[in-house]
Parts: structure tokens; sequence; C-alpha cells
């Protein structure tokens, strides 16, 4: 079976950028992602490149069974993961007791559930090919954040699993690196419903992000966040007041009443 590198979320953003990066680095590649047509759109442009074109598996990481229909797709393809990239994942803006509460669950099966089957569904190929995995988390997950509060959350559980993995697997000589990047101008932000203006110093293109993360995850890292001024703020987060930092994240209009 041909080891490739798996990447969720391939479709645009952080995903399409890591994707191209690790094809640039000699990597094939599964793309996964709901909109098949971006992801195609996507394994035309790295052919073109001269890399080998990618293969395309349009499935919604949402639904249960996803995961297994996942590993069955590849094994009829005779590909193995040698690298698991965990990007798929999507947030939503607003008080918890307001937003959707099944948009809610949906984003903790995306973000938690099939992140965590992803996970460990593959870690015998992974470790057969010396490989890994990287979880996309984010800067939110060094602090809690009102009017994100499920978002936040689920950072936080990728990034404190993804460093008990990483000590975990070290054994089998699998490296799993978790990527927090700070803010980045992809679709996300319109999904999510994000109006407010992120400080433009903590703000990186989806591309560096994407170079950084890869270098990380080849040297090893357990935690890469992205940029010198993010790790900075991430740095400073770890020592600031919880209550502090609950004013300092919330994401919720201004007009809306907030309790303490």
């Amino acid at each position: 079976m041909r080891p490739v590198t798996l990447i969720t979320g391939a479709s645009s953003g952080i995903g399409a950028e890591l994707a191209r990066v690790f094809a640039e680095h000699g990597h094939e590649l599964v793309l996964v992602a709901r909109r098949e047509h971006r992801l195609a759109e996507l394994a035309d442009e790295i052919a073109a490149a001269g890399r080998p074109r990618p293969n395309v598996l349009s499935v919604d990481l949402e639904r249960p069974g996803a995961v297994s229909l996942l590993a069955a797709e590849l094994g009829a393809r005779d590909l193995e993961p040698a690298n698991v990239v965990n990007n798929a994942g999507f947030g939503l803006v607003g008080p918890a007791l307001q937003l959707d509460r099944n948009a809610q669950l949906a984003m903790i099966d995306l973000n938690v559930r099939a992140l965590t089957e992803l996970s460990l569904a593959f870690t015998d190929s992974l470790a057969r090919h010396g490989g890994g995995i990287l979880n996309v988390a984010s800067l939110a997950a060094f602090l809690p954040g009102p009017g994100m509060a499920v978002y936040y959350a689920s950072k936080a559980y990728v990034l404190s699993f993804s460093e008990a993995l990483h000590h975990e697997l070290a054994g089998l000589g699998v490296r799993v690196t978790a990527l927090c990047p700070g803010p980045v101008a992809t679709g996300f932000q319109a999904r999510a419903g994000l109006q407010r203006h992120n400080p433009r110093m903590l703000a990186l293109s989806a591309r560096r992000v994407a170079r950084i993360g890869y270098r990380g995850f080849v040297r090893g890292e357990r935690v890469v966040v992205a940029g010198i001024p993010n790790r900075i703020v991430a740095s400073l987060l770890r020592f600031m007041p919880h209550g502090l930092l609950l004013s300092f994240a919330d994401q919720r209009p201004r007009s809306v009443p907030r309790r303490s």
C-alpha cells in the first residue's frame, strides 16, 4: 500500500496551503473535504506544478461513520496514511445560549470527535512509515472565549490532546504536533460570523502559517505557535488571570448585555 499524507479541510484556507506545502516536499496527498470541486481544482493545480495528482475524497466528517468510510476508501485505492493532517473545523460567533444547539454540537463533532478518531485510526501505518499527526488548533486554545465558547473549548481540547498524544506515541516513532495560528484571513471568518478586527501585528497569511506548521512538524515539535507576536501572546496568556482573559477574548457585539 502506498504511503500518503491525508489532509482534511483541504478545500481552502490553511488546509489548501498545507496541501501545497506538503506536495512541494514530495508527499503524495489525499485531500478530504465536503466541496469536491474545490478539491479537484487544487489537485489539478498541484499536478500542473509537476507533482503527483492528489487523490480527492468528498467526505463530510461531521457525520457518524465518516472515518470508517474514509479508511475503506483508502484501502480500496491501496493507500495508507503516513501522515494525518487534521485541519477541518469551524467556529460560530454568539452567546452559547443563543446559537443553534445542533450547530454547536456539530462543531464538536468536527473539531473534536472527528479529529480524535482520525488521530487514533491510523497509528499502525503512521508508525510503519515514521510519520505523524499535525493537528491544527488555534491561539484560541490558550484562553476561554465568551461569544465563541464552544469553539475556544474545542481548540483547547485539540491542544491538550495533541500534547498528550505527542508524549504517548513518541515510543512508536510517531510525531504529533499542534499548530496554533493566530488570526488568518480565510473563509473561516465568514462562516463563523466574525466581525471584530484582529490586531494586524498578530495576523499571518495562510501560506505563512502552513510553512511554519510544516517546518515544526518535520522537526517533531510538540506545539507550534505561528509567528513571533503570537508566541509572545501565548506565553503571556498562561500568566494572566482568567477574569481578565474573559473580557479580553469576548467576541460578542458590544450591544449584548454581559454578565460577570
